[in-house]
């Protein structure tokens, strides 16, 4: 639709929309994010690779420490047997049985040396003094660190293990007087004290001897188990275990694990202690390493989130500035588009006028048709009117000769003679009025027939040579037979006008049925120059005065109404060829009757 010329164009004179600027910036931001994103991974991996090893090195050094600290311990305690079964007051007791001091100078010599207890047993394995008052009278002749300390003269060392599922560590030698054994010394080594300052959230460690038995771990629960069934061992989360927690997805990048503890990926550090084949075993989370390289991935992603703020206000501000010039643009779109709301309802309105006018010419032309026809019909009611004047004139004499068998001839042929006087003038009656708006079933055979009907005293009056070929059984649709016949005798009037120069002037039509009704009108005229203005209102070939244009626009909105199409060609030998194609209207009945051939009539 045009706009009014009067009406005036929205303002477009703002500030340019800076289309390049804004792509310029979101490009940045990608590319931002993109550099940010790389930055982090490498950083992630590379940061990660080096806080595991300095993280691994303090390990290793943890282990040696603990590794000394265990020796240290053990050597410390190692001589105290072999002082006490030399001390005189010890042999003493033994040889009198009066221990009513030996128990004080334990608990002296325990305060002074450190060590967890002090135990004095006689030959028949008795507890005759301790440190500890309330183990005096126990029996452990038993004990292996007993019966091997009496067999032997050096120091020995045994781990026993206790009911409560802790182990005992003992150092024990034999007391002799005059070279037999009277007693034995027992010294009892705390090395569970251990378990208590190596006890971390983050660390756990174990000590294993020779054949793989955990005698020393951080975890209770281990003691006594081997290091695998240590680590499938599931218990309560504790503080180390929520500390493990922090370690999930760090291996997500490839790195093997050393060790997982209750299904935690762990770092294992093992390191040998020079006694009796122990090893200790210490189990690392990578809390530290993951809150070191988080903290450097958190400064580098503040950076880069400062320079996209950054990026976003620009073109936040780009924005603002664009939004204000589409806000008074929108405006004016709104003056605009109420302009066309008003001269769209006034061209409804023209429109509207417009179809009224083209019904009413449509009427016009068809009473045009009837006044082209009217001399026609003149000259064809002319001929029965004589014809019926001779026939009463020789009636009249018959009667009065009383002849009136004869006279009865001759009246039925004058009532036939005004029957065909009749026809023609119902047909130009239903021709001239006009069409309802109620479809029913018409056969379109009875439509042409009733067409070339009215057509007939124009032809009778040219040379045209008219072929009709239409089939035996009905051609059913759906339609207003008024409508529909206004179409076919405007389909075959311009046929026959575009004749009018041709030698031997020829129309045909012709109707098939199949999935369509198809009734083809073929003239062998001049044809057709513009095919895409043919059923345009108002245009026309015809000389001034002979028609208005309208035939063949009303024609086709006659046919689209009924749901079919009307096209319009040039034949291969010339002249034009029109088709009408409508809906086939098939019914029960319909489809009992035989096809017969197909009937050509001139």
């Amino acid at each position: 639709m045009t706009l009014n010329p009067s009406s005036p164009a929205p303002d477009r004179s703002g500030p340019p929309r800076p289309i390049g600027a804004r792509w310029q910036v979101r490009l940045f931001a990608v590319m931002l994010i993109a550099l940010a994103v790389s930055i982090v991974w490498i950083s992630n991996l590379l940061l990660t690779d080096r806080f595991t090893e300095r993280t691994r090195a303090a390990a290793n050094l943890r282990v040696a420490l603990y590794s000394n600290a265990i020796m240290s311990e053990l050597q410390r305690n190692r001589v105290v047997p072999l002082l006490l079964s030399r001390d005189p007051v010890m042999v003493a007791a033994l040889n009198s049985n009066d221990f009513s001091a030996t128990s004080q100078r334990l608990i002296s010599f325990q305060e002074e040396i450190g060590a967890a207890g002090l135990r004095l047993l006689d030959e028949e394995g008795r507890t005759v003094a301790s440190s500890d008052r309330l183990q005096i009278g126990e029996v452990k002749r038993s004990e292996s660190y007993f019966i091997d300390a009496l067999r032997s003269n050096d120091t020995l060392f045994h781990i026993t293990e206790l009911e409560t599922g802790a182990f005992q560590f003992t150092y024990s030698r034999r007391i002799s007087s005059d070279r037999q054994g009277i007693g034995v010394i027992v010294v009892d080594v705390d090395l569970r004290q251990f378990e208590g300052r190596w006890r971390s959230p983050s660390d756990a460690v174990m000590i294993t001897n020779s054949e793989g038995q955990i005698i020393i771990a951080t975890d209770p629960r281990w003691r006594g188990q081997t290091v695998e069934n240590a680590l499938a061992t599931q218990s309560p989360k504790g503080a180390f275990q929520r500390a493990l927690d922090v370690t999930n997805g760090y291996f997500e990048l490839g790195r093997s694990p050393d060790a997982y503890l209750q299904g935690e990926a762990v770092m294992q550090v093992e390191g040998r202690i020079p006694f009796r084949g122990w090893r200790l075993t210490s189990f690392s989370s990578y809390t530290s390493v993951r809150e070191r390289v988080n903290g450097v991935l958190a400064l580098e992603i503040m950076g880069f989130a400062i320079l996209l703020a950054l990026a976003f206000y620009v073109m936040s501000r780009r924005a603002q500035s664009a939004a204000g010039f589409f806000r008074r643009e929108s405006e004016q779109l709104r003056d605009l588009n109420a302009r066309l709301g008003r001269e769209i309802a006034e061209r409804k309105k023209v429109q509207e006028t417009l179809a009224v006018a083209e019904q009413s010419l449509a009427q016009s032309q068809k009473l045009a048709a009837l006044g082209e026809m009217s001399a026609a019909v003149s000259h064809e009611l002319n001929q029965p009117l004589a014809a019926m004047k001779t026939y009463l004139a020789g009636a009249k004499l018959l009667l009065q000769r009383k002849r009136p068998e004869e006279a009865q001839s001759s009246f039925q042929r004058i009532d036939d003679l005004i029957e065909r006087m009749g026809a023609i003038t119902k047909q130009m009656k239903s021709y001239a009025r006009k069409g309802g708006d109620e479809l029913v079933e018409v056969d379109l055979r009875d439509a042409l027939s009733g067409s070339l009907s009215m057509m007939e005293p124009q032809l009778k009056r040219g040379d045209t040579r008219v072929v009709v070929t239409m089939p035996d059984h009905p051609v059913m649709v759906i339609a207003d037979r008024v409508r529909l016949e206004q179409v076919i005798i405007n389909l075959f009037r311009n046929a026959l006008d575009a004749t009018r120069s041709a030698e031997n002037p020829r129309v045909e039509l012709m109707l098939n049925a199949g999935e369509t009704a198809t009734l083809t009108v073929r003239d062998n005229g001049e044809g057709i120059d513009n095919l895409d203005e043919l059923f345009e209102p108002f245009y026309t070939t015809k000389q001034p005065g002979e028609g208005v244009g309208l035939g063949l626009a009303i024609s086709s909105s006659i046919v689209a109404e009924l749901g079919g199409s009307l096209t319009a060609r040039n034949g291969q030998q010339g002249g034009a060829v029109f088709e009408m194609q409508l809906p086939m209207r098939i019914s029960i009945a319909d489809t009992a009757l035989p096809t017969g051939p197909i009937k050509a009539a001139e």
